[in-house]
């Protein structure tokens, strides 16, 4: 993945340049620093001149002088505009549920300066600056997953965010030494004020149209998708060595994977898995001890991965172009162009892209762990693996990995039942001025949560298909699948007598999130397309 301006500091924000690894820096709390390129705050304050020349000619400006939504005919008196603001502010934040992570909250902090940069939303250089030190001090805004449904923007959250910048609402302080703790791990949230206050941090009036600007936008529902993008990533990877571990544990032909079939349907993500698997299984002993038995066929589970496992990566490099997309527009409403003095009401803040790329992303990612279960059954069904049932050396007495799939089995219907599109869902809002809406949030959620259930379920497939490599000792599997499996060995033993297999799945699960999976197989496969 490629990075923006990043320098040793942290990384400059141009309005224009954000890439999915910059988003990763922010997500894990590695860019600990932003700040605003020169060029960007230019265009910042010409932007708010021309608002400001324009508001003194008393024309009417949405959400400037006017209310908001049905109200929009409602007139405000130049002495109320700045009530106007923080009152949007307070009304609007009526997000609940659980917090969002104080990754995905604090990428959403920094999508939201991005957009404020690019120039068009007629705010001041103050406001940014305070967002700007905001997330240079350590100061995340605590954001309620509920309440929006991605049309006017993610209007709740970001309330939430936004009355933080005010010294309301409340937030987190994540540097070491705050509440204890470092890095944000077991934080609890303070008032807003009294995190601005704990980093020296004086809060900002919304001036006119600022209160608007800070709520009018997609980043809440950009970044968790951002956030369940990045994990999509790293698991189109190891499905590929969980899927090759169980070649060799159940003993398959690596003939599907042939080069010649994949050039002949050349889609790009089934020709990289394909590759993926050939190095995966390299010099595999197993592979060589049955090559003339007589087995025709595999399932299809195992010999059309390259075309499940494909289509992932490429709906995954389709949703990385719009996620990439959204992260460097403006996606305010009125907008700014400074260039002709006008103030142009749109529809920018609406999050149809997101959501239906999120949707997208939530079925392939879904039909992932869908491939994967299957895989467990074959593994764990000796009629299907020539191996002991349920992976025991001692069945009857011992039950083995029988509920392993029975656990994959149930994460993969929950994953069905949350693949259903929310982006073809609309309910009208705002007494029907805001008459279709994306649902984009609710999308983005239910796309994450497929993720994380899909992690687990190869999870399962990675401690069965360890397993099953026991009973082919001495022959050794392929290189790539043998560094899989020593180093999950490290972490989780074999499995001898019935014991209580949760900590081994939690700790195989782990190893994905972590990458040390994946880092210990490149090791020795080199790096995986």
């Amino acid at each position: 993945m490629k990075h923006g301006s990043s320098t040793a500091a942290g990384l400059v924000l141009t309005g224009s340049n954000l890439t999915l690894a910059d988003a990763e820096g922010v997500l894990t709390g590695q860019v600990e620093r932003l700040s605003i390129a020169a060029e960007a705050r230019k265009r910042v304050e010409k932007s708010r001149t021309c608002l400001e020349r324009l508001i003194a000619t008393s024309a009417t400006i949405y959400g400037v002088n006017t209310g908001f939504g049905k109200l929009a005919n409602t007139r405000i008196e130049a002495d109320e505009v700045l009530a106007l603001q923080e009152n949007l502010l307070r009304s609007h934040a009526v997000g609940m549920g659980p917090l969002l992570s104080i990754g995905v909250s604090r990428l959403a902090l920094a999508l939201r300066i991005q957009a404020l940069a690019k120039g068009y939303s007629g705010v001041t250089s103050a406001l940014i600056e305070t967002l700007v030190e905001m997330y240079n001090r350590g100061v995340v805004p605590a954001i309620p997953e509920q309440g929006s449904v991605g049309a006017s923007g993610d209007l709740a959250p970001l309330a939430h965010l936004a009355l933080v910048v005010m010294g309301e609402g409340h937030a987190f302080v994540t540097h070491a030494g705050a509440n204890g703790a470092k890095d944000g791990r077991r934080l609890k949230p303070l008032s807003g004020r009294a995190a601005l206050r704990r980093v020296h941090l004086q809060p900002h009036r919304p001036l006119a149209k600022e209160g608007l600007s800070l709520i009018n936008g997609t980043q809440i529902s950009t970044a968790i998708l951002t956030d369940a993008l990045i994990r999509a990533q790293n698991l189109a990877k190891i499905a590929d060595v969980a899927g090759a571990m169980t070649v060799d544990a159940i003993k398959c032909s690596q003939k599907p994977f042939d080069a010649r079939l994949q050039q002949v349907r050349p889609h790009p993500g089934q020709a990289a898995c394909a590759a993926n698997l050939r190095a995966l299984l390299e010099a595999s002993q197993i592979m060589v001890s049955h090559a003339h038995c007589d087995k025709v066929q595999d399932a299809y589970s195992i010999r059309c991965m390259p075309q499940v496992h494909g289509t992932l990566r490429d709906a995954v490099t389709h949703v990385a172009g719009i996620v990439e997309c959204e992260m460097n527009s403006a996606t305010d409403n009125p907008l700014v162009f400074a260039d002709t003095d006008e103030v142009i009401s749109g529809g920018n803040f609406h999050a149809q892209p997101i959501a239906l790329a999120a949707d997208h992303l939530a079925a392939a990612v879904a039909d992932l762990s869908s491939i994967s279960e299957r895989r467990v059954e074959n593994l764990v069904n000796p009629d299907l693996s020539g191996l002991p049932g349920f992976l025991t050396p001692h069945p009857g007495l011992n039950s083995g990995m029988m509920l392993v799939q029975v656990l994959a089995a149930a994460l993969v219907s929950e994953n069905k039942a949350a693949a259903y599109p929310a982006s073809v869902d609309s309910i009208p809002t705002s007494a029907n001025r805001e008459d279709h809406v994306s649902m984009s949030t609710t999308a983005a959620r239910k796309c994450r949560t497929i993720v994380v259930n899909a992690t687990r379920v190869l999870a399962s497939e990675l401690l069965c298909a360890a397993q099953g490599l026991e009973f082919h000792k001495p022959l050794r599997p392929g290189k790539g699948v043998a560094a899989a499996y020593e180093h999950i060995r490290q972490h989780v033993r074999p499995l001898g007598r019935d014991r209580t297999l949760h900590r081994d799945l939690e700790a195989v699960e782990r190893l994905i999130r972590s990458g040390s999976l994946l880092a210990a197989v490149e090791k020795d496969s080199g790096v995986l397309q």
